[in-house]
């Protein structure tokens, strides 16, 4: 039913997204539109989420810090054997950095996260108790974490609202015209005013699942977009119907998530699952070679 929904929300837009000039916009019906777009957004992924698994505050950490440079899936491969032989802070701050290094290695620079990892879980360890912090103030002194990170935790782990401004968010923003600035801190800011905070997290999440499914770097799929006519950057990319329809990704375009463990109501649950299990014997493997 929820696939279907998904469909249907992906081939809405070809009869309504049309290029149309715009007229000069005041600040006040800039924000309207972002509401507007974030109203929009919420109705085709209503179950929107983080994509990464995790099960508490520090697998999330952990597979935030690694998901930099690398999709959420590869992180959500490795991070079962990594937490199968560092279940807590405590023992990862004692993991021989040549076998973390090992297990991470797919996900991309694992020396340097694997001196972040067990850097921040010595950290966790000896100043706070070996619980991840709940406060943004905090999480930002451990090794490897900056703001994003800081937010993706505070937002799914604690309920504390935040923006995430990753690649995908700040350059929609852009694109939707919510501000002119590259540097993420300054996004942040600038998102900050347009939102309430309330709205913060679940923004994150629609809007990057919105990056990654249909508005992509190299080629958005604006003809297939349906919230194209709120867009002022609609003819950035290809705007044919059925050309565009074909640049869909993961569950708009009929394919699984990122997620190897997802929610519940996910609509690409089943394909996620099943993509889960042909990895499941790899895990295995790594656990028996451990």
């Amino acid at each position: 039913m929820a696939e279907s929904k998904v469909r249907k929300a992906a081939a809405k837009p070809a009869a309504r997204a049309t290029v149309r000039p715009r007229k000069p916009e005041s600040h006040l019906a800039m924000v309207r539109r972002a509401r507007r777009i974030n109203r929009e957004l919420a109705e085709l992924y209503p179950y929107a989420h983080p994509e990464l698994d995790f099960e508490d505050p520090f697998q999330l950490l952990v597979a935030t810090v690694l998901s930099a440079q690398t999709t959420d899936l590869r992180v959500n491969q490795t991070t079962p054997a990594l937490f199968a032989k560092y279940p807590t802070p405590e023992d990862m701050a004692a993991a021989v950095p040549e076998e973390l290094e090992e297990i991470i290695r797919p996900t991309g620079f694992f020396r340097a996260k694997a001196r972040s990892l067990i850097g921040l879980a010595g950290r966790l360890r000896d100043e706070f108790g070996g619980e991840v912090p709940g406060r943004l103030e905090d999480l930002v002194t451990l090794p490897g974490v900056g703001r994003k990170t800081a937010n993706v935790v505070l937002g799914n782990a604690f309920g504390v609202p935040g923006i995430t401004v990753d690649t995908h968010f700040g350059r929609l923003a852009r694109r939707f015209g919510w501000t002119a600035e590259e540097e993420p801190e300054k996004v942040e800011a600038a998102v900050a005013e347009i939102f309430p905070k309330s709205e913060w997290t679940m923004l994150s999440h629609r809007v990057v699942f919105h990056g990654r499914r249909i508005c992509h770097s190299r080629k958005p799929a604006c003809g297939a977009c349906p919230i194209a006519p709120l867009c002022p950057s609609y003819g950035e990319g290809e705007t044919d119907a059925e050309k565009a329809r074909k640049l869909l990704k993961y569950e708009m375009g009929g394919q699984p998530g990122q997620r190897l463990r997802p929610p519940a109501d996910y609509p690409g649950e089943a394909a996620a699952r099943a993509d889960a299990a042909a990895h499941q014997g790899v895990v295995a493997d790594l656990a028996v070679a451990e």
